[in-house]
């Protein structure tokens, strides 16, 4: 544990569970059928006003938790989104009330394919039901509904998480004042699927896959895992923070050249893909990863009828050096809701940290996010 707690830390939290759908009442799914019961794995960060106006919700992209900001009893590490979420931060706890949930088909204390089947006392593994981005939606609608919450101030998340957003915001539009879309998209290239398909197949092809069943196994594909974690780590930071880390620098045990680890690079993604595997689940992976695929919103003739009835304030936020959710994502999603008639602001953020860079305090990107959630808060108390 830290020794002390910086001054602008939310403190001690902890991650709470809440079953939102049972097998009397399950949650009846986009696809056809219904999953229950579901659990749900929370934090909350400050206070509710009494108005209730001040609620924040936080969208975890793909590896993401429930755990967002603060610290864990003897845990060294903060939560994820630690230097954006705390008093006197962007989004500050002494001003606003701050939701964070793990996503369903996750493996961080939300109903996943891990998780026990109550009808055969294992787990799921691929008898898990298929999800798509609207389920998500679903589970953290009813997280929001059992918190008292009738409308959210704003709805904010990046990556995976900014496309919840925007489903969430086209199709409840009453349900939230301000959407937060950062380093998103609307819709997959086949680029960003092929990314995801080599992954699943490294996991799928793993020996100790065991056709998702390898928890009863008692093994885990952890090759397959951690050679997925790899790839996707690649494309998540720009060629040039990669070069400034990096170089061709050799690693320090390199002794001849070989087919080892011989580039501090490769010493580096080794390292990620190995602590990955303390943390995540292959099937997770798995699911989630097709939920992005699949999502497509304005493919829908309809998508744009509810909100452009009840308009939200939208914020869209690419990084410079993004790569595996450009700019040009991010514009698609802008020329959508500007086509609806909705309020929209777009800011293209310098970085070099590529997609990554929605994680780190990059202070023009902070600076936005301070300056929209001010004016947010103002602007619901007039």
């Amino acid at each position: 544990m830290v020794e002390r707690l910086p001054a602008d830390s939310v403190g001690l939290v902890r991650t709470q569970t809440v079953r939102l759908f049972t097998a009397e009442e399950p949650l009846h799914l986009e696809l056809g059928g219904t999953l229950g019961p579901i659990d749900v794995a929370y934090e909350t960060y400050g206070s509710l006003s009494p108005a209730a106006d001040n609620a924040v919700f936080i969208c975890h992209a793909l590896t993401g938790d429930a755990h967002a900001a603060g610290f864990h009893e003897g845990a060294k590490r903060p939560g994820w989104w630690d230097n954006l979420i705390g008093p006197g931060k962007p989004l500050d706890t002494n001003r606003f009330f701050v939701i964070s949930a793990n996503l369903i088909g996750g493996c961080q204390g939300s109903t996943g394919p891990s998780s026990i089947n109550p009808a055969t006392d294992a787990a799921y593994g691929l008898d898990f039901p298929l999800l798509m981005m609207r389920d998500l939606v679903a589970v953290h609608r009813a997280l929001v509904k059992h918190l008292g919450i009738t409308r959210l101030l704003a709805a904010l998340g990046g990556s995976l998480g900014g496309m919840q957003v925007l489903q969430w915001a086209l199709d409840h539009p009453d349900e939230i004042a301000n959407a937060l879309v950062i380093a998103a998209s609307s819709r997959l290239t086949a680029q960003n699927i092929g990314f995801s398909a080599v992954a699943r197949r490294a996991i799928m092809t793993d020996r100790n896959f065991a056709e998702g069943d390898y928890a009863a196994a008692g093994v885990n594909p952890d090759t397959g895992l951690a050679i997925a974690r790899m790839m996707a780590h690649i494309t998540y930071l720009s060629e040039d923070a990669l070069t400034e880390k990096f170089g061709r620098q050799p690693h320090p045990n390199r002794h001849h050249p070989g087919f080892g680890i011989d580039f501090a690079v490769e010493s580096y993604l080794d390292h990620q893909g190995q602590a990955f595997l303390e943390r995540f689940d292959a099937l997770s992976y798995l699911y989630l990863t097709r939920v992005m695929d699949y999502f497509d919103p304005f493919a829908d003739p309809d998508a744009l009828t509810a909100v452009s009835a009840d308009p939200v304030t939208w914020l869209v936020l690419s990084f410079a050096t993004d790569w595996r959710f450009g700019t040009d994502h991010s514009r698609r999603i802008v020329r959508k809701l500007e086509q609806a008639g909705q309020p929209v602001t777009f800011r293209e953020i310098p970085s070099t940290w590529g997609h990554d860079s929605f994680l780190l305090p990059v202070e023009p990107y902070h600076a936005t996010l301070r300056a929209f959630f001010d004016r947010s808060l103002r602007e619901v108390r007039a």
